[in-house]
């Protein structure tokens, strides 16, 4: 078996999970927040934060290491535009990301929190974390789609 070709596929089913879950897991607690149900919203945050440990921080792991490990095995060096700017990207979508994790878990403990106390309405802070959790998520999003973009077309910046 070709070790090249083995980690390039680690390589992209790692990044469809780690985007795949990533966009999947934020769709549902941003519709489950719209419902305004705090049993929905305990649900899901609560499986949102097992996604994230359980897919999504393994393949954010695995992706820097197959990505610099595939590129120097082809030949490209680090300094090459598009892979500085996908490792740009990458970074920025984990600095949006880890404060992500920590809204998350924060999240899921006020809505388990308010759920057992049999309140029907989540407090202001659950709302604000809400809304800056959301905020985060649309430059990592995007940031992750442009390194798709940059990863399959290498493009000549």
């Amino acid at each position: 078996m070709n070790a090249y070709l083995t980690i390039k596929a680690i390589h992209i089913l790692s990044s469809v999970v780690l985007v795949g879950t990533g966009f999947g897991t934020a769709f549902y607690l941003f519709f489950a927040n719209r419902t305004g149900s705090v049993p929905v919203i305990a649900a899901v945050s609560r499986l949102v934060v097992r996604a994230d440990l359980w897919f999504t921080t393994p393949a954010g792991l695995l992706q820097p290491i197959t990505g610099l490990w595939l590129a120097h095995t082809a030949g490209w060096p680090f300094s090459t535009p598009w892979i500085v700017a996908s490792v740009f990207l990458y970074l920025l979508a984990g600095v949006c990301w880890l404060p992500v994790v920590w809204l998350q878990l924060r999240l899921a403990a006020i809505a388990r929190h308010t759920e057992a106390r049999s309140e029907t309405r989540l407090p202001a802070t659950y709302w604000h974390y809400a809304r800056t959790w959301e905020l985060l998520g649309y430059p990592a999003f995007v940031a992750m789609v442009l390194v798709y973009f940059l990863m399959v077309l290498k493009p000549a910046l």
